[in-house]
């Protein structure tokens, strides 16, 4: 184990893809791994390559995931110093922080106080104004009259976007364009952020028509070192959720570059922040950048900045955590070439992305120069209708962009998936699609650019020579009816271009 690190067991409080990661950069480090599972996750890819493994409950991520209690006896059941928490679930909770630290583990991530702080996001846009990091006109704090709401939001000049002061992932948010609209979409807003995070506050910002979302990976130790690894352009979404995103940006000028990373190492400092934490600004046609939120974790889109920096982010993590020093300066960053990421999600986008749980008859991930495939599931399993519907996260990388969208576009042309709908064939339309191409696009992707006929027909050629080496009628693995080609099996069982 190297000297840096303060521990030797590290339990993850989570599952999926970012476990399976979290573990291979500790199997580099010679760090033991405990894995924690649900009921619905006792054969998972990361239960069986962990160390040890510890169930914690049933299915439902509030009966396991998402109790601090069971996770920190499995913790000390198992001898672990440190908890990694990932992403979602516990990760962005100020109070699991705090009840590790009250256990004597290490949690890594940063404090509960900058966690409560750029978690609230009321609280984040105080604190930004103040660090002179650029804000959206709007609401300096949640507003809970909806008739003063009302005023103000024509004071603001419409369109705005009501939005949840607690959480992220698009909840708790309404963009009004008309005065008419407002009391109800306001209501709306407030009612999904107390369902989703039992908390109805909401603010009021300027809503910015058709921007990038561009965000800046920070690291920061606990000796006051701050740096950027630079930005991610994350503008192609669906219901505010990020599906492909791609480092560096296409739009970036060095100097503009410049100033958003200072903001970004800003914001961090004012935060007295620790660890891996990502800043997200909107950007404007006019090449204006707005504050919009910190995410006090690792972000799932991370490997493709670990693409262009040669950083491992994770052990990066792992170091800060035991007090070690960055040891490097933001002069000594620099990119190296580019980098795209597509989140392969069991979703049916015709039926307009919505999950779509089931076995995974086949999982072929492709390989080869420049691409690779984090994924949490394996062939014959399944995805959970209990969780997040992500089955791997694909990245090709190339010493340019157009390398790398060459890469990308064999790679998901490679990708075989049979059992559920994915986003593979919506991910190669966006990388076919011309605006893409030549980097012109924003957050109205889908709204704008996007058509069902832009995902191209699985051949029968194709499918016939798939189906033709699943399980036969005879096996104990035999598909269901749906399945057998003589009832010719619908596209959706076969994502390949």
């Amino acid at each position: 184990m190297p000297d840096a690190l303060s521990f030797d067991t590290l339990l993850i409080a989570n599952r999926g893809e970012i476990c399976v990661r979290i573990i291979r950069t500790c199997r580099e480090l010679g760090i033991r791994t405990v894995a924690v599972y649900s009921d619905a996750d006792r054969d998972a890819l990361h239960v069986q390559m962990a160390d040890e493994a510890v169930r914690i409950g049933p299915a439902p991520s509030n009966e396991s995931y998402l109790r601090i209690d069971a996770i920190l006896d499995a913790a000390r059941a198992t001898g672990a110093q440190a908890i990694h928490p990932g992403y979602g679930f516990l990760s962005e909770n100020a109070g699991f922080a705090r009840a590790c630290a009250e256990a004597g583990i290490i949690f890594v991530g940063p404090s509960p106080e900058a966690i409560e702080q750029m978690g609230d996001k009321t609280s984040a846009r105080e604190l930004m104004r103040a660090a002179g990091v650029p804000m959206a006109p709007g609401t300096p704090d949640a507003i809970e009259d909806a008739e003063e709401a009302e005023r103000v939001a024509g004071d603001i000049g419409y369109p705005v976007l009501v939005k949840a002061a607690a959480g992220g992932g698009g909840k708790g948010m309404r963009v009004v364009h008309r005065a008419e609209d407002f009391l109800s979409s306001f209501e709306m807003a407030r009612s999904e952020a107390q369902s989703a995070f039992g908390d109805g506050r909401v603010y009021l910002e300027k809503y910015v028509v058709g921007p990038r979302h561009i965000e800046f990976q920070i690291l920061a130790d606990s000796h006051g070192n701050v740096v950027h690894l630079f930005e991610r352009d994350c503008s192609i979404q669906r219901r505010h959720q990020k599906v492909v995103e791609e480092a560096p940006s296409s739009v970036l000028t060095p100097e503009l570059r410049e100033r958003m990373g200072a903001a970004a190492v800003a914001a961090a400092k004012a935060c007295s922040y620790e660890g891996a934490g990502t800043i997200e600004f909107l950007l404007t046609s006019e090449m204006e950048f707005y504050f919009l939120e910190m995410n006090t974790r690792l972000q799932v889109e991370h490997p493709i900045t670990e693409m262009i920096t040669g950083l491992d982010l994770v052990a990066e993590q792992l170091r800060i955590a035991s007090g070690a020093t960055l040891g490097y300066s933001q002069n000594d960053l620099t990119i190296n070439g580019h980098a795209i990421e597509c989140r392969i999600y069991a979703e049916d986008v015709p039926g307009g992305f919505l999950p779509d749980p089931g076995p995974l008859f086949r999982h072929r991930s492709p390989d080869g120069t420049g691409v690779r495939v984090d994924t949490g599931v394996s062939e014959g399993g399944r995805v959970p209708i209990y969780y997040d519907p992500m089955i791997a996260k694909l990245i090709a990388w190339g010493e340019d962009r157009e390398t790398a969208l060459r890469r990308m576009r064999r790679a998901l042309q490679d990708y075989m998936i049979v059992g559920v709908s994915t986003t593979i064939p919506f991910c190669a339309s966006v990388i076919e699609n011309p605006r893409f191409q030549t980097g012109e696009y924003s957050t109205a992707y889908v709204d704008n650019e996007f058509a069902i006929d832009a995902i191209e027909a699985t051949d029968v050629e194709a499918r016939i020579a798939v189906l033709a080496g699943l399980p036969s009628e005879g096996s104990d693995k035999a598909l269901p009816k749906a399945l057998r080609l003589e009832e010719d099996a619908p596209s959706r069982w076969l994502n390949r271009r």
